[in-house]
């Protein structure tokens, strides 16, 4: 599929919120680090925050869809995927490029939660938590509700503890923490 100049724009703006924030990121930023003129970005996007939303919109997309399939790709039951997660956020950590959560950082630069850009962050992790519940229940957990929420705030805080360098593993870590409360929580114990 050949990619528009939208899409261009999208990508390329995205690379560049993540790196610099939403607020500290101009027009005048975006137009001489994209090379897409304001004319162009006005055509397809007529206020930044319309931008800002979609490059929101395609980070939850390719971060759902690489989560996810690093999930099924390192674990083999829905127990071994819960795992997995933290397996994946090491991979992630690790990348020279990582800079913390996109949807973290744009629900505080943008905190009132009727905010559009608030509201699309707090859907990526609403989506993540349905993941989680779904896999939960799977693994037979009596409250599969409560262990996806547990999980993702094992997930939220290691991500946190990442960007902040607080000298420890912090996927490792929230991994421990995650098979303590797995062990608890699922059957089969």
């Amino acid at each position: 599929m050949r990619q528009t100049k939208r899409d261009e724009l999208v990508r390329k703006a995205l690379d560049i919120f993540y790196r610099n924030g939403f607020h500290a990121t101009g027009m005048d930023m975006l137009v001489a680090e994209t090379g897409i003129s304001k004319t162009s970005m006005y055509k397809h996007f007529r206020t930044k925050e319309e931008l800002i939303l979609a490059a929101l919109r395609l980070r939850d997309e390719n971060f759902r869809n690489w989560l996810f399939r690093r999930m099924d790709e390192l674990g083999n039951t829905p127990r071994e995927k819960l795992i997995a997660i933290f397996d994946a956020l090491e991979e992630w950590f690790a990348l020279r490029e990582f800079r913390g959560c996109m949807f973290i950082k744009a629900s505080a630069e943008y905190q009132d939660r009727e905010h559009p850009i608030h509201s699309q962050s707090a859907e990526h992790k609403r989506l993540l938590l349905e993941h989680f519940k779904s896999i939960c229940a799977q693994a037979g957990a009596a409250a599969p509700g409560d262990l996806a929420r547990q999980i993702l705030i094992l997930k939220e805080g290691a991500i946190v503890m990442a960007v902040l360098g607080q000298g420890c593993d912090a996927a490792r870590d929230a991994k421990l923490a995650a098979q303590t409360l797995l062990a608890s929580a699922l059957p089969g114990n």
